[in-house]
């Protein structure tokens, strides 16, 4: 999308045709947009006639090229700079594509860029926030604080997770900051000098999440313990809403860190069926009711929750729809580190407590694998998992090509990348959706 707006020129890049916006840029909650400019300053026009100036070409991104983050590592896991498009053959659907982008990235900076070759295609419908310094490393961090997701209990180490998250947000990259529900932040896609912004989303931050109590106590439905499945939905329809408006940003590593204790639609369900059954005096066996005329009527004999793991699925898969159609690569983070066990004061066995662990993780990671990112999950080393993230964001390679794929009935498209050169291996994202017409 190109906002409506007049035509500007990016001083730090001549040539390149811009377009103004006529608002600000604002990470809005929940189902607001969300806008990534800021407003830029102007001069104003003179009166007298300007003298002419010679014609210079204006490059702009066709709305059908196709790009993607490619992650080359050799090995021993180190990346491998120095490649050409010649070194890469990628394929769409099982036909060969002509590589019409190729901008490698080398510590966050765009090496053809630094070294003067070959021609940047311009951000539709992005203006650059004012800034003091030069930007040098290009990316674009979503910081995604799912906090009607993870327990009040782990909200200091939700902390000290956005605090090591310094580590990896350089004061020149533009960040912004959101949850999903009540710590209310909402920050602007901007230059976080000195960490002002991440400052104040940590005092923000609190969770809000269930847990394993609140969950057993609650009312059940067909649809599973009430809330359990609206705060779900309310994350992940915030961050589509978020990764939607990222798509108009070309040209730049967008990742988001989605720090989040995973999904599960159907936890502890033997312990709420018990609790069901000592709340309405429902027999513990079905049959026990057949002499005395009582029925069971639990809502766990519902058909709704005997899809509960197809219904998550189907959202996750939704997510990663939405990630992939705008090259974001998602990096979740799950603050209960390697759990050994329920807490002492939790009311559910051991191997309640490993299934529900077992589903809400492999929920996060299926949206980082899916997208090209990674989990760090079931570990305690987030420092180390967070320089991996660094590495990642830093060095890689964009590659871009215009599909030769016009069928519109065919949405879902494979990618595939060959590497030409032995003992390399690419990470990369294998698929995007198109949007509905």
């Amino acid at each position: 999308m190109t906002p409506r707006g007049v035509p500007v020129t990016d001083p730090d890049r001549p040539g390149l045709e811009r377009r103004r916006p006529k608002g600000a840029m604002t990470l809005r909650f929940l189902a607001m947009p969300l806008a990534f400019t800021l407003l830029a300053g102007g001069q104003g026009r003179s009166t007298s006639t300007p003298p002419q100036q010679p014609q210079q070409p204006v490059f702009r991104e066709s709305v059908d090229v196709v790009q993607m983050d490619v992650i080359v590592r050799d090995d021993k896991n180190r990346f491998v700079p120095g490649l050409t498009a010649a070194d890469f053959a990628v394929f769409e659907d099982g036909v060969r594509q002509s590589i019409s982008v190729f901008r490698p990235f080398v510590g966050g900076r765009d090496m053809n860029v630094a070294s003067g070759t070959g021609a940047t295609p311009s951000r539709s419908g992005l203006i650059l926030p004012p800034r003091a310094r030069a930007d040098t490393t290009g990316r674009v961090f979503i910081v995604f604080i799912d906090d009607l997701n993870f327990q009040f209990k782990n909200t200091s180490q939700v902390r000290r997770i956005m605090d090591l998250i310094k580590t990896v947000v350089q004061e020149e990259d533009l960040v912004g900051y959101v949850s999903s529900g009540y710590s209310s932040i909402q920050t602007d896609l901007v230059h976080d000098y000195g960490y002002k912004h991440l400052e104040e989303a940590m005092r923000k931050t609190s969770g809000s999440g269930m847990d394993s109590k609140q969950i057993i106590a609650a009312a059940q439905s067909s649809q599973g313990p009430v809330g359990l499945r609206y705060m779900a939905h309310t994350a992940m329809r915030t961050a589509n809403d978020i990764v939607d408006n990222l798509s108009s940003l070309r040209g730049v590593r967008k990742s988001f860190l989605y720090i989040s204790e995973g999904y599960n639609f159907d936890p502890y369900a033997e312990s709420r069926l018990k609790a069901e059954q000592e709340r309405y005096g429902l027999p513990s066996n079905p049959s026990d009711g057949a002499d005395t005329g009582m029925t069971r009527t639990s809502p766990f004999q519902k058909p709704g929750q005997q899809f509960s793991e197809a219904d998550l699925t189907a959202d996750l898969a939704e997510l990663i729809r939405h990630a992939n159609r705008s090259n974001v690569a998602f990096y979740t983070i799950d603050p209960r580190g390697l759990s050994a066990g329920p807490d002492i004061d939790e009311q559910v066995s051991m191997k309640e407590h490993r299934e529900h662990m077992v589903v809400s993780v492999n929920s996060l990671r299926a949206i980082a694998e899916n997208t090209g990112g990674q989990c760090i999950c079931e570990t305690n080393d987030f420092k180390g998992g967070l320089a991996r993230i660094n590495d990642e964001t830093s060095d890689y390679y964009m590659l871009g090509y215009s599909s030769t794929n016009r069928d519109p009935t065919d949405r879902v498209r494979l990618i595939r990348i060959e590497m030409q050169k032995p003992g390399i291996t690419a990470k990369y994202r294998t698929e995007y959706t198109l949007p509905k017409k």
